[in-house]
Parts: C-alpha cells; sequence; structure tokens
C-alpha cells in the first residue's frame, strides 16, 4: 500500500521543502499540501493542493475522508513574535488546530503523525548552556506555551490512544527558499537578504545573543529521518530535543564579511524580541534524538553562510 501524506501548513518555511522533499520520495501525488493560502512556490504545480483551515473540522474532516492519511504533518502555527501581538489567536491556533489533527487521525486511523515543537519551550529558568531534553521549563510567550501544553498532548494521545505521534524542538530554521515567518530567530535570514542588498542589517537581538539555529536542509533530513524510525526506537514521546548550531549575530556578521568585506552590522535598541531571546536556551543538547535515530547535523555555521549567500545571489 502506498503510501498517502497530509501536509498542513505547505506555504510556511518548513512546509515549502518539506512538500518538495516527501514528494521526491513519496511521488507527486501521494503527497497532499494543504494551507489557507493558495502556495506561491513550485508545490503548486507539483502535486495535489487543498485549502484547508485547521480550525475548521469541517473542511478538515473532507479532506482525511478524502485521502485516508498514513501520515500526516501538522505544520500550521502562530510563531513567537507574531504570537505575542495576538496570543489568543496563537493560542487558538496551536492548540485546537493540534487537538483537531490528532482527533481526526484516530478516526481515520493515521498511521503516523508529525508535529513540531520549538526551543520555545523553555524559559527563564531553564538550563542555557546545552539544555538538556528535560529540565524547568516555564516558557513565558504564547508560543512557547503552546508548544509546551501540545507536547504534552502528544504525549498523552500516544499514551492512552496509542497514537504514533512524533515530533522535534526546532532551533532557528534558516533558509533561502521561502520569506521567514515571525520568528524571533528570523534575523539570521533577514540579515542574508540585507547583506546582498545593501550591504547593512540592523539587528534586533543584542551582539552577545546567542540562540540554537540549523540550516533547512538538515531540519528537513531530520525531521523525515525522525519520521522513517521505526516506532521501537523512538524513546521520546513529548518532543525531542535537536541541535545544529549556535552563533550570535556578530558570529555571523564575521562570516559574512569573508564574502562581504564592508558589510556593516549595527543594532536596534528596546526590541521585544530581544527579551523572547534572552529567555531561550543559547545552544541544545540533543543526545537523545543522536542516540534513538542517529541524527547528526550536516552544516556548520560556514558552510550554512555560504549557501545562503550563494543561493541568494542565484536566486536574484
Amino acid at each position: 500500500m502506498s503510501e498517502k501524506i497530509l501536509v498542513l501548513g505547505s506555504n510556511g518555511q518548513i512546509g515549502v521543502e518539506l512538500v518538495s522533499a516527501l514528494r521526491n520520495t513519496y511521488g507527486e501525488n501521494n503527497v497532499i499540501a494543504c494551507d489557507i493560502r493558495r502556495p506561491d512556490y513550485d508545490v503548486k504545480n507539483s502535486g495535489p493542493f487543498e485549502f484547508v483551515n485547521v480550525l475548521d473540522k469541517v473542511t478538515l474532516n473532507s479532506v482525511f475522508l478524502k485521502y485516508k492519511p498514513s501520515q500526516v504533518y501538522l505544520l500550521a502555527a502562530l510563531l513567537s513574535a507574531t504570537g505575542e501581538q495576538n496570543p489568543k489567536l496563537a493560542w487558538d491556533l496551536n492548540m485546537n488546530g493540534l487537538l483537531n489533527i490528532l482527533d481526526l487521525a484516530l478516526i481515520y486511523k493515521t498511521a503516523k503523525v508529525y508535529w513540531p515543537s520549538s526551543i520555545a519551550v523553555f524559559g527563564p529558568s531553564s538550563t542555557k548552556v546545552d539544555t538538556p531534553q528535560s529540565c524547568v521549563m516555564d516558557p513565558n510567550t504564547v508560543y512557547g506555551i503552546s508548544k509546551l501544553a501540545g507536547e504534552r498532548w502528544c504525549e498523552y494521545y500516544y499514551q492512552k490512544f496509542g497514537l504514533d505521534v512524533r515530533s522535534i524542538r526546532y532551533p532557528g530554521l534558516i533558509s533561502y527558499k521561502a520569506a521567514p515567518g515571525g520568528g524571533t530567530t528570523d534575523y539570521a535570514i533577514h540579515i542574508f537578504h540585507e547583506a546582498l542588498r545593501k550591504g547593512s542589517y540592523a539587528s534586533f537581538l543584542s551582539a552577545e545573543t546567542e540562540l540554537p539555529m540549523m540550516y533547512m536542509d538538515d531540519a528537513i533530513r531530520g525531521t523525515i529521518a525522525l519520521m522513517d524510525s521505526s516506532a521501537s526506537q523512538i524513546t521520546i514521546r513529548s518532543s525531542y530535543n535537536f541541535a545544529g548550531v549556535s552563533f550570535t549575530p556578530e558570529d555571523l556578521a564575521a562570516e559574512i564579511r569573508k564574502y562581504i568585506p564592508e558589510f556593516k552590522l549595527t543594532y536596534l535598541e528596546n526590541d521585544p524580541r530581544q527579551q523572547i531571546a534572552d529567555s531561550w536556551p543559547r545552544s541544545i543538547n540533543d543526545s537523545f534524538a543522536k542516540t534513538d535515530w542517529g541524527w547528526k547535523p550536516e552544516f556548520d555555521l560556514a558552510k550554512l553562510t555560504n549557501e545562503m549567500l550563494q543561493n541568494l545571489k542565484n536566486n536574484k
């Protein structure tokens, strides 16, 4: 029996590249892209697309009935900085969207469900360096609160109903293919665009703000590796810590100057995203992901910078 895979939130930063990768593996017609907006990217031309709002149970049910998916990736979410501007909407979308999918996955006997968590589940009291899989978690953004609650729901549905739900706590994700989606780590995408466009960038995070980051190719590869693993390999049913490379804006600027020597980095003051970043880890311990399903990143800061600048130049 061939796989039928739904990707909800397919227009987002992760969704665009995930749909492409899954279609390359499973075939174009077996991966159904779903979003509330018409796709602007290759997604719309390379396979089926459905307009879906994850809060609309009637439409969701009709899509599940039509395709009877064997796998579902739920990527639709309101991210950290955007979520703080509309916290009730962020909670509603991030929480009830997940519960809708978990319930439908049970009804239609979906074999595997993927739902992304985030380093935003950690907070001011969490261990900041080499943050372990389990520690104090006191998120202070509605995004982080919803992700921590979502982790508990995923684990609950696995323990109570046997639903095979899998999850990763993403760090900041860096990609040249899709526009950033309103996250606190998005400076690390904007900086490349601005470096090429005008040779300067005003960072909303301070010079010493170190955050965990990852190149999108690694994130997609790791996500699919998790989903391809046998259920017996998965020991974490809340969400796996997942690490790539940690750096500060100054570290990134120094790497960019190897290609654009005149690049200038300045800093904004009193940006609300700074407070969010200050509550997050500086580096992540992902030993469970490495041990359980063989995770290993391929992109360090130098390789990431080269890939971003080259691809953005080529796509102009």
